[in-house]
């Protein structure tokens, strides 16, 4: 050990003992606090820390105990530490901006450093008087480490501070520079900055953070100057600068922010820092943000319109307007689709139902993914989507005034879907397809209409044979079923059951006919409808039954009321086909028809020629519909046309195909099916909103007329939109079939009769 270690060690060594007073103490603590204030950097050993430590405990556990020396030896303390100030307030009154910022963080990190350092070592003093003092409600005493703060504060800081926020000056001004594209030393914003958070004290709570100092000298001019600075800094850019630079300005201008609070800030200040910038970067130019709006879904600027929702999301009822606009814009787009396709010199009548679809199916592809990619998928977006869509799907070119053009049109476009002639390559291909059709039946309101045309067309392919496969139309039931609900894909499901059982029907009546009429030549199927799940009617005219066929009719007439007695057969004379061999020509041919044709043609077989008036009084068709199937055996070259309302079965006839497909739906036939089906529509809705009332007034007992109508209106909108004098016309009739009444002395109010 050296002489100078050895001779230190003496000089501590000589602790004081219980009995010295305060003079003779702090004789003996001073140079040591002073040392450990400004010099701990030079060191203190362990053991000479223990004697210091010995003296303040020695003199506070005096053979006498006297309050007087614990609170004389804490006011020595503060008295030192007023003097230790006077160097560093001169020191700093000469220096500026980061000059003092680096005076000011060396300073604090020594005086901090040492302040720990002495709380150790006076911690009998923190624990018996200081504890004893605060506890009887003296909250301005404090522990050694919380005094130095407090002393820190008000000798030093304060100082500072009343120099025009001198320090505060400072940071803000460096922070500026680094706002200017300057690189800045962060560490010192950070130090100096969090230094005003330590210098909070909570005199209830030493230990708690407060903020106050921070908030007060820092925080608040701190946002004040961020609110002028992007101020003036937005207001020239957008002079000089595009709306769509902007955007990337404000976008990047927020995320420095947010990095300025992670990097040298209190944490708390990121909510009000954060809130300033998008005040004055954002909402103060909303209207200008929201007036190019526009422009950017017109050019499909996705980039731009992502950070404009990035940015208009942050602010309240930021993204409103722009809602607005976007459901306008797609409603406008809808709009514009169908016209083009639906043009001038364009028949409503003759509009192909696929290049309809694609063209709604397309504006809601395009604008659904701008919601997902530009729009995050927010509700509110969304929603505007759906709103426009049902506008436009609705109403548009294609539908004028009518509200039933338009599920008529996606429902011929399913049933070409699911028939064997589309030429989808891949199941997959053809589940898409579906599934894009249900996107556009999600936004019909008269559901009911397309379910009664697609009813329709389903009977039409499953009696004609011409479904693309079973899976495919399972598929679509289970998908109308899913968004329809059960009642609305019953009657489909039990079609389906029909077929099935009309199968086995046919196979039971071809095994009698082979054990009784082994003679029998016509090939046989049959299929059998129920009445009330098949939107098929009968032909409206008479129909003479060929004789070659006659017998084969009344013997499934007997087998069928002998298997279910008490059952009526209605035949479906105008939905029947037929295959018909030619044994006239060289070539041999198979005939395909309906069953007015071959009715026709098997009356060649006892004629060459035949007159109109020979062929009605034959047949029993009215002369409109006989006219129509004589001009497609015409057209077909089966018969020839010579002379006026005379028909000669055509020796010459020749045709590439052995199998010669003649059952062409006649014009009559396709009208007469649009006007059945609306018809039904109509028939249907006045039994559904009936229905609906009843079930309405049985559960409520009494309502008001207006609260009727309103709730009768919400529960059958999932079907279609009805009609409010349909709804009143219902309510009348239910009154006249006593289903409700009238409530005696009280205006339209109606009771419900059990």
């Amino acid at each position: 050990m050296s002489a100078d270690a050895s001779s230190s060690t003496d000089k501590f060594s000589k602790v004081p003992p219980r009995t010295a007073d305060l003079t003779e103490t702090w004789a003996f603590l001073s140079p040591s606090v002073d040392h450990i204030m400004t010099n701990l950097e030079a060191g203190l050993t362990f053991s000479n820390y223990i004697y210091l430590y010995t003296a303040v405990y020695n003199y506070c556990m005096c053979a006498k105990p006297d309050a007087n020396r614990a609170a004389d030896l804490y006011h020595k303390l503060t008295e030192y530490f007023t003097i230790h100030f006077v160097p560093l307030k001169q020191a700093a009154a000469s220096l500026q901006d980061e000059e003092l910022l680096r005076c000011y963080a060396a300073e604090w990190t020594r005086y901090t450093t040492g302040a720990n350092y002495l709380n150790g070592l006076f911690t009998f003093l923190n624990r018996d008087w200081v504890k004893r003092e605060r506890d009887e409600g003296k909250k301005h005493i404090y522990q050694v480490s919380t005094l130095a703060l407090a002393q820190w504060k008000s000798q030093f800081f304060v100082h500072i501070q009343k120099d025009n926020a001198k320090l505060a000056g400072a940071v803000l001004r460096l922070i500026e520079r680094q706002r200017n594209g300057d690189v800045i030393d962060q560490s010192l914003v950070k130090k100096v900055a969090l230094s005003f958070v330590s210098l909070g004290l909570d005199n209830t709570d030493p230990n708690k953070e407060c903020l106050d100092v921070y908030r007060e000298h820092f925080e608040t001019p701190f946002i004040q100057a961020t609110e002028l600075y992007y101020k003036k800094e937005s207001e020239a850019f957008l002079a000089e600068n595009t709306v769509s630079e902007y955007l990337k300005k404000a976008e990047e201008r927020l995320r420095e922010e947010e990095d300025r609070v992670e990097r040298y800030l209190h944490t708390k200040t990121r909510k009000e820092l954060i809130a300033k910038c998008e005040d004055v970067l954002i909402r103060q130019h909303g209207q200008l943000m929201q007036d190019s709006f526009q422009k950017l879904l017109d050019y499909d600027q996705d980039e731009d319109l992502q950070r404009m929702y990035a940015l208009l999301v942050r602010i309240p009822d930021g993204l409103e307007p722009l809602r607005k606009r976007f459901e306008g814009h797609v409603k406008q787009a809808g709009l514009s689709a169908v016209s083009k396709i639906a043009g001038e010199g364009v028949a409503i009548d003759s509009l192909d139902p696929k290049v309809y679809v694609d063209a709604l199916l397309e504006v809601h592809r395009k604008n659904s993914e701008t919601v997902t990619r530009s729009f995050k998928s927010e509700a509110g977006f969304a929603a505007s989507l759906d709103k426009a869509c049902r506008e436009f799907v609705n109403r548009n070119g294609a539908t004028g005034s009518s509200s039933t053009k338009s599920p008529e049109l996606i429902a011929k476009h399913a049933d070409m879907l699911l028939r064997k002639t589309n030429k989808m390559a891949e199941e997959e291909d053809l589940e898409g397809a579906l599934n894009r059709v249900m996107i556009l039946f999600k936004y019909l309101e008269d559901k009911d209409v397309f379910q009664t045309f697609y009813t329709t067309k389903l009977s039409k392919r499953l009696i004609h044979g011409v479904s693309a496969s079973d899976e495919a139309e399972a598929s679509m039931i289970s998908k109308l079923k899913e968004a329809g609900g059960f009642e609305y894909t019953n009657k489909l499901q039990r079609m389906f059951t029909d077929m099935s059982l009309s199968k086995d029907l046919t196979d039971s009546f071809k095994e009698r006919m082979e054990q009784n009429h082994a003679d029998m030549e016509i090939n046989f199927s049959i299929i059998v409808l129920g009445t009330n799940f098949w939107p098929l009617n009968p032909p409206n005219h008479d129909f003479t039954i060929p004789i070659e066929i006659i017998s084969t009719y009344e013997r499934f007439q007997k087998y069928y009321q002998s298997k279910h007695s008490g059952r009526k057969l209605t035949w479906l004379w105008n939905y029947s086909k037929n295959e018909l061999r030619t044994n006239y020509l060289n070539q041999k041919y198979i005939l395909m028809t309906s069953a007015y044709q071959m009715s026709v043609l098997v009356q060649y077989n006892r004629h060459d020629t035949l007159s109109m008036d020979e062929l009605v009084a034959a047949t029993a068709i009215s002369q409109d519909i006989l006219s129509q199937v004589l001009a497609l055996l015409v057209k077909a070259k089966i018969l020839v046309n010579d002379e006026k309302d005379q028909y000669d079965l055509n020796p010459g006839f020749k045709s590439k195909k052995i199998r010669v497909n003649l059952n062409q739906p006649i014009k009559a036939e396709v009208k007469a099916e649009s006007s059945d089906v609306l018809k039904a529509v109509d028939e249907d809705r006045k039994y559904v909103i009936q229905a609906t009332i009843v079930r309405i007034m049985k559960a409520r007992k009494t309502m008001k007329n207006q609260a009727l109508i309103q709730e009768a209106i919400s529960q059958i909108s999932q079907r279609f939109a009805p009609k409010i004098p349909d709804i009143k016309k219902a309510i009348d009739t239910l009154l006249e079939k006593e289903y409700m009444e009238r409530v005696h002395g009280q205006k339209d109010t109606f009771a419900y009769v059990a």
